[in-house]
């Protein structure tokens, strides 16, 4: 299934209007200084990550649709693992109970374990989730919790891709993490489609460091593996 491309064509017509400016962005991103640790118990880092091997994509993946929502009175979040650090994630499972209860879902049966980061825009988002690794992939089932038209999408946004074809707040495994000040705002504009699972309050500036990674030529791909190696759901 294909993910994302009504946000990809989007970002392609935003770069085209902000294109002069896009180089000055990168630039003056924070990123960390590259390290190469050669001692032998600690892995080599490059641009701040783990220098990891690419893992092997999980096509025909599938994971089993959740059967109820999270209880609207507990918090709940997301510690992610990355090759690059850790973040967590605070679910909104009293304003986006659907989507919040499918992202854990998704969690509790480990279907992010070992999956990539496979998406870097600079400036934009960072996007992963994807059992194929190619924005292609998806969990075996979907939901559909339509946004507010109020919705906005600040820095550290989490919030679910989805298809042009597919009707607003529709959401599968694919996610991405917002790394601009706003994406709702010029030049990005993003429109209130993407169902919102939830945002990052801790560890934001491993986020920004993933979306300061260079990407291959003339693509979003990430020139290093960037992996997810374990996400845990916590309730309170």
């Amino acid at each position: 299934m294909l993910r994302l491309p009504a946000l990809v064509l989007l970002l392609v017509a935003v770069l085209a209007l902000a294109a002069c400016g896009s180089d000055d962005d990168s630039d003056n991103a924070s990123t960390p200084s590259d390290s190469v640790d050669t001692t032998a118990t600690t892995p080599a880092t490059k641009g701040g990550c783990k220098t990891v091997e690419q893992p092997a994509p999980k096509a025909g993946a599938k994971a089993d649709k959740p059967s109820k929502d999270l209880d609207a009175s507990k918090t709940y979040t997301v510690d992610f693992v990355t090759s690059c650090g850790d973040f967590t994630v605070t679910l909104d499972a009293k304003n986006d109970p659907k989507t919040a209860s499918s992202f854990a879902n998704l969690v509790e049966q480990g279907f992010y374990d070992g999956l990539t980061f496979h998406r870097i825009s600079p400036g934009f988002v960072i996007q992963g989730g994807d059992p194929e690794g190619t924005g292609m992939g998806g969990p075996g089932y979907s939901v559909e919790e339509a946004p507010k038209p109020d919705t906005t999408y600040p820095r550290g946004t989490v919030a679910m891709a989805k298809t042009g074809a597919e009707p607003p707040g529709t959401s599968g495994s694919q996610f991405f993490v917002v790394t601009a000040e706003d994406a709702s705002a010029p030049p990005f504009s993003l429109p209130p489609d993407y169902a919102v699972a939830g945002k990052v309050t801790k560890g934001l500036d491993v986020v920004n460091r993933i979306g300061a990674l260079p990407t291959k030529p003339g693509s979003e791909e990430p020139a290093q593996p960037v992996v997810i190696e374990k996400a845990t759901l916590t309730a309170s």
